[in-house]
């Protein structure tokens, strides 16, 4: 009996993708086994409601906003926020807005992270309710934190990246951040007996959702600008859902590999999501929109009042086209970049 599909790669004579797993009698380009291969299967382009509802299940760690400031994935977000998904594990660096909407919307079980909050406006209303007095997320409780510094993050989702169980460190000794913290464990350096270290736990996101300037349909993507964690996040994750400013054509992302930092083999689905980073900036696509951030410290005071402005940007919109069109055409248009910085050229050839 011949096999079925089970992986593919270029043949650089055929100049073509070769399924290996089909059989060569299916494997005549007008032949319709093969036609579903190449133009369903190798696709990973899905929509946002697709992505979230297959690869967000209740009870994930996730791992999202790796670029510290930038490139947030807030349309992510808020589709996790509509699909009311429950019981999550949160992990990221300096960890913005987008994590208090979260919580406030009850979707948190714990959070693993540098800090929560408003970076442009200090502490986060929702955040600070949930760890002082109740979590929406688990009625009768209060948010647990797992306390981490972004180097001991990074370090933690780069040994999970590696398969290793931990990575040792001398970061953090002689402060609290590893008091009661099952992410760090003091140990003994086995080549100088008398060093102490403390070992940090890996993690491995069940999902790991980033951001990227752009993609094609496989996930190979380009990014510029911040990593931050962004290379470790996507290493470490059992899954990965690419949010792209915008899904070109393969041989846009092959023609500069360099700036390919995500392959497409870890990526699970592709998201073409314009403006899904908003209000976080995106380099050469638009800039950081500093009164947003303002007018969401200022309307999320309380529980009724975040739920009314969940209602307006996050409930009463279907998708990041409509919460685009809420933003208005002006506000967009003065988001834009007014003062292009690009590259030299690069020439790969010999």
């Amino acid at each position: 009996m011949e096999s079925a599909a089970l992986f593919s790669f270029v043949d650089s004579n055929l100049g073509e993708i070769v399924a290996i797993g089909i059989p060569r009698s299916a494997r005549d380009k007008g032949n319709a086994a093969y036609i579903l291969f190449t133009e369903n299967v190798m696709s990973k382009v899905l929509t946002m409601r697709q992505a979230i509802a297959e690869l967000v299940p209740d009870g994930s760690s996730v791992a999202l906003g790796l670029q510290m400031e930038q490139m947030i994935p807030f349309a992510a977000g808020h589709e996790i926020i509509r699909q009311k998904k429950r019981d999550l594990r949160l992990i990221g660096p300096i960890s913005d807005i987008l994590f208090d909407q979260l919580i406030g919307a009850g979707c948190v079980k714990d959070v693993v992270a540098a800090w929560v909050g408003n970076v442009m406006m200090g502490s986060a209303y929702n955040f600070r309710h949930a760890t002082e007095v109740e979590n929406p997320g688990a009625p009768g409780e209060t948010l647990r934190v797992f306390n981490m510094t972004n180097f001991t993050l990074a370090l933690a989702l780069q040994a999970g990246a590696m398969g290793v169980p931990f990575l040792p460190t001398r970061t953090a000794m002689g402060s609290d951040v590893p008091r009661g913290n099952h992410f760090f464990y003091q140990i003994i350096s086995p080549f100088e007996p008398k060093e102490t270290l403390y070992a940090i736990r890996a993690l491995t996101p069940d999902v790991t959702i980033a951001h990227v300037q752009r993609a094609d349909q496989h996930g190979n993507a380009h990014c510029w600008g911040n990593f931050g964690v962004l290379i470790e996040g996507v290493r470490a994750a059992k899954k990965v859902i690419l949010c792209a400013e915008e899904i070109v054509p393969d041989e846009v992302i092959a023609s500069d590999p360099n700036r390919t930092v995500v392959p497409g083999f870890m990526v699970s689905a592709v998201v073409e999501c314009r403006y899904g980073a908003h209000p976080s900036p995106v380099q050469g696509y638009y800039k950081r929109d500093d009164a947003f951030f303002q007018q969401y410290h200022l309307e999320t005071k309380t529980q009724a009042d975040f739920n009314t402005w969940a209602q307006k940007w996050i409930h009463g919109v279907t998708d990041c086209a409509a919460y685009v069109r809420q933003l208005g055409g002006s506000r967009v248009e003065d988001l834009g970049v007014k003062a292009h910085a690009y590259a030299a050229p690069t020439d790969y050839g010999y």
